[in-house]
């Protein structure tokens, strides 16, 4: 029996699903505990925020390598060492005593989590057909937002109530338990009983380098990377860093509201990703639904540079529009799925996806850089002005949408 016939590619699904839910969650958990953390072991806000950007810097620095390794080897063995490097990882953070444990430990959730999504990509394109894998992106961009939104007040509710260490160590103990549970789902369970894909012979695999040439070197990855560098980087760069300030100085909000006021793009995030994979997959044009989501966030980007520091009410539209917008970025793997050979998935996602890190963390700089230029007094301007950094980013998203080349159908 084909894998993409059989009703264990559902098991397959939600146990990777899991995996992917618990490790999204645990990307920005440790924002929760920062003060804690700055009183418990005395060190400053700036340590805090290294020891933060080591785990994004390992996971973004490891994109395409993983890429490669899970195209020449397969995704299921790096996704359950991947979420096992997580579990470790979060377990050593639990019962961190100096500070350079936390970035080690950090580290090691950064490499095992740069596995995840991309070998998650390619474990649902060997088990799924083309149109039900378009679906289930948007399941999966759905189970990404739901994990950053319970990585908020439930999550800050638990560890108020029996500290930051035993949550930690709860959620480590887990991902390391999951691991186990994923080897014999997606190992030991299929073995003999499914036609796999064939890999290529490792004596005619093609070199690392011929590899990354055709990939830097292809229109159509670069429009993955620029997509995805438009519609995700810059709704993440802004939410992530400048959202919850904005809240606080334009519309003179407690820092309490501000976290709520944005949580607006999280629920229409929530609501883009299913929804959209869900039409795309109905009516097989990729592109030209991917096309009306950038063109659309691009024009909200410039709303927010006219009306963003000027009506609170076309704030939280243009908010749930981005956000929705950002919910259905999982249609640039669509792309890659349609577009590259399966031996290649890998590496072209991990590039793509390279491409909204980048983006997310080029915004908060440059947006800053901007704000610095104006006085405390002018943080309205400083806010007018710095929309331009979004309105400039989801453009390169939209010229990266016209440079896709879509083929007539979605193949299976």
């Amino acid at each position: 029996m084909k894998k993409q016939e059989s009703s264990y590619r559902w098991v397959v699904f939600g146990s990777v699903l899991f995996a992917y839910f618990l490790i999204v969650s645990q990307r920005t958990a440790p924002g929760l505990i920062t003060d804690q953390l700055m009183w418990e072991f005395q060190v400053s806000g700036a340590v805090i925020g290294l020891i933060s950007s080591v785990q994004f810097f390992a996971y973004a620095g490891l994109q395409i390598p993983s890429g490669l390794l899970s195209d020449r080897f397969g995704p299921n063995h790096f996704l359950i060492i991947g979420t096992f490097l997580a579990g470790v990882g979060t377990v050593l953070y639990s019962i961190s005593t100096y500070e350079y444990m936390l970035m080690v430990a950090r580290l090691i959730v950064g490499v095992g989590d740069a596995t995840i999504f991309i070998n998650l990509v390619l474990i649902l394109t060997q088990w799924f057909m083309g149109r039900e894998f378009i679906k289930l992106l948007g399941f999966v961009s759905l189970t990404a937002s739901v994990g950053s939104l319970v990585a908020t007040v439930p999550f800050s509710m638990w560890i108020s109530v029996t500290g930051w260490r035993a949550h930690f160590i709860t959620i480590g103990i887990m991902l390391i338990a999951l691991s186990a549970i994923l080897y014999f789902i997606l190992v030991v369970k299929p073995r003999g009983k499914f036609q796999e894909d064939e890999r290529k012979d490792p004596k005619k695999r093609e070199n690392v380098s011929s590899i990354l040439h055709r990939t830097f070197t292809s229109r159509q990855a670069w429009a993955t990377f620029m997509c995805h560098f438009g519609v995700v980087g810059a709704y993440v760069g802004f939410i992530g860093s400048w959202g919850v300030p904005f809240g606080i100085h334009v519309f003179d909000m407690s820092r309490a509201e501000a976290s709520g006021f944005m949580m607006v793009g999280l629920v229409g995030a929530m609501i883009g990703g299913p929804l959209i994979s869900y039409i795309t997959s109905r009516l097989q044009a990729i592109k030209k639904i991917y096309s009306i989501i950038h063109l659309t966030v691009f024009i909200s980007w410039i709303g927010m540079f006219f009306l963003g520091v000027n009506s609170y009410v076309a704030v939280v539209i243009l908010l749930f529009i981005i956000g929705f917008g950002n919910g259905a970025s999982s249609l640039t793997f669509a792309v890659v799925r349609e577009s590259f050979p399966v031996e290649e998935v890998g590496v072209v996602t991990g590039f793509a996806n390279t491409g909204g890190f980048l983006s997310a963390e080029l915004l908060p700089i440059i947006f800053g850089k901007v704000l610095d230029v104006f006085s405390q007094d002018s943080f309205l301007v400083g806010y007018h002005y710095g929309f331009m950094i979004p309105v400039l980013f989801s453009l390169i998203g939209l010229v990266g949408v016209s440079m896709i080349k879509e083929k007539r159908s979605v193949h299976s």
